[in-house]
């Protein structure tokens, strides 16, 4: 296979980075508990380094992971490594026999059970496409498998210097672009110099050259296209109105196709049309008239979805669906570069950024900011619960719910009489500590508690995990239906 370059400097070992945060005896020993998995694997503590390199350049090229060095074989027990040195040195070998060569942070010597083992991590969203002796191989389960040429391309696509909105659409000419409405745009913008509507496509990466000629990208025609969906498939919206909480034989649904800055529009005219409405009166008994979720923190996810999807997927478009309790709004690619659902709110990335800045200058996103926060403060002002984001196999989904949230009532006793270590507590997460600590359960996943607490939403049960975790008194291990709670401390009477 033909090897990728990736412009990157020659590291040594003292330009590896330092660990972002110590891992401990007992997060080993839970990770060693929880097993192998696409992100948690072990080697003994002589594994030759062809084999350390094969694990740490796939976890490289699926979502990072840790790789813990001194785990006898058969027994998947800490027996430690007889030389620290030698195994850091592999380890550092190995990154380094990657192409291109792997920056990660310095490998940590742990003791774990009395012996030393040794913990390398891997960040998420790593920077490149990795290969190890010419072959490109990623984490399947708990396995290391060759990249598939098409996913090999999906990674070329989502890590390089060339995106799928730069490429040339191929089969468009500039006769397929609506130059009124590039006009439009042109005039829209200040600050050009008075340069063409021509010219502003070239500066916005919208037209490239190709065959000596400027030609326009995949970002110029769903952008200004006439029928972008004749270019690129699955580039619309597919939005209903189900009558119930699961999908049926009743339904209000509406295409929607058009260059992205229509789509937009389309999609807000059926909100509005779709949205339920009701009236609330206020303390001064003035009547105000209400949808069920605030319509700009859903204009706000709609643009999202447009901006940021993975427009190289194409069999499927975004989709957006309203129940009976929710809205559902899924779009094809998973979240890009070192984004995760844990820090989607602060980290910034886009896969897409000739079309945000396009959107941006016309209005509908801010470049500086994506508007998560926004949202989960509008949604927060009537009291609805924060959106609920989720990764599918193939995509990503915002999921927000219309059922009002309320504090449990205040001066109503509970196990721990509503205190835990001088922090407040409501009833179920009390539940969940009295399954942990009274009934000496060692973890306790949002399952356990539903079953706990029958007649609450799961995400109320999520939220209080979120807020346990967040006042220092649970760790979240894991990742999505795998994931699971511990306290992050014995209580001092246990």
């Amino acid at each position: 296979m033909t090897s990728i370059t990736n412009p990157q400097p020659n590291p040594t070992h003292a330009q590896f980075e330092e660990p972002e945060s110590d891992i401990g005896e007992e997060d080993i020993l839970v990770l060693l508990d929880s097993g192998r998995s696409a992100a948690v694997d072990w080697l003994p503590g002589r594994a030759p380094v062809s084999d350390v390199a094969a694990t740490l350049s796939a976890m490289a090229n699926t979502h990072g992971g840790t790789l813990l060095l001194g785990v006898a074989p058969r027994s998947d027990k800490p027996v430690g490594v007889d030389n620290t040195e030698s195994a850091v040195n592999c380890v550092l070998e190995a990154a380094l026999s990657i192409e291109p060569p792997l920056i990660i942070p310095l490998p940590q010597v742990v003791q774990v059970k009395g012996c030393s083992m040794v913990v390398t991590q891997i960040p998420r969203g790593m920077p490149y496409v990795y290969s190890l002796d010419g072959r490109y191989i990623t984490r399947e389960d708990a396995e290391n498998v060759p990249l598939s040429p098409y996913h090999l391309r999906r990674l070329i696509l989502e890590r390089g210097d060339v995106t799928f909105e730069s490429e040339p659409c191929r089969p468009a000419t500039r006769d397929d672009l609506d130059w009124d409405q590039v006009e439009r745009y042109a005039t829209s913008l200040s600050g050009m110099g008075g340069i063409s509507a021509e010219q502003i496509l070239v500066k916005r990466g919208c037209l490239v050259m190709l065959d000596g000629q400027l030609h326009p990208t995949n970002a110029c025609i769903l952008l200004f296209g006439k029928d972008p969906q004749q270019f690129i498939r699955g580039s619309d919206i597919t939005a209903a109105r189900f009558a119930g909480q699961e999908m049926g034989d009743l339904f209000t649904r509406q295409d929607i196709n058009g260059p992205l800055p229509q789509q937009i529009r389309r999609a807000e005219t059926f909100l509005v049309d779709n949205l339920r409405k009701g009236v609330q009166l206020s303390a001064q008994m003035a009547r105000t008239e209400q949808t069920e979720y605030p319509l700009k923190a859903v204009r706000e996810l709609v643009v999202n979805a447009v901006a940021h999807r993975d427009y190289s997927i194409q069999g499927d478009g975004i989709r957006l669906y309203l129940f009976g309790d929710r809205l559902e709004i899924t779009s094809p690619g998973r979240l890009p570069g070192p984004v995760t659902v844990d820090n989607i709110v602060n980290e910034r990335f886009s896969r897409n950024s000739a079309i945000v800045q396009v959107l941006s200058d016309m209005g509908f996103i801010e470049r500086l900011g994506y508007g998560v926060d926004r949202v989960l403060a509008l949604m927060r002002e009537i009291k609805l619960p924060e959106p609920m984001f989720t990764e599918t196999a193939g995509g990503f989904q915002v999921t927000l719910f219309n059922q009002p949230v309320y504090e449990d009532e205040p001066g109503e006793p509970g196990l721990f009489g509503g205190v835990y270590e001088g922090r407040p507590i409501n009833r179920r997460q009390e539940y969940a500590l009295d399954f942990l600590i009274n009934r000496k359960n060692a973890r306790i996943t949002n399952k356990d508690l539903q079953e706990l607490c029958p007649d609450v939403h799961p995400e109320t049960i999520r939220r209080d995990f979120a807020d346990l975790v967040s006042q220092g008194i649970l760790v979240k291990m894991g990742e999505k239906r795998g994931s699971y709670y511990v306290l992050k401390k014995q209580p001092k009477d246990s």
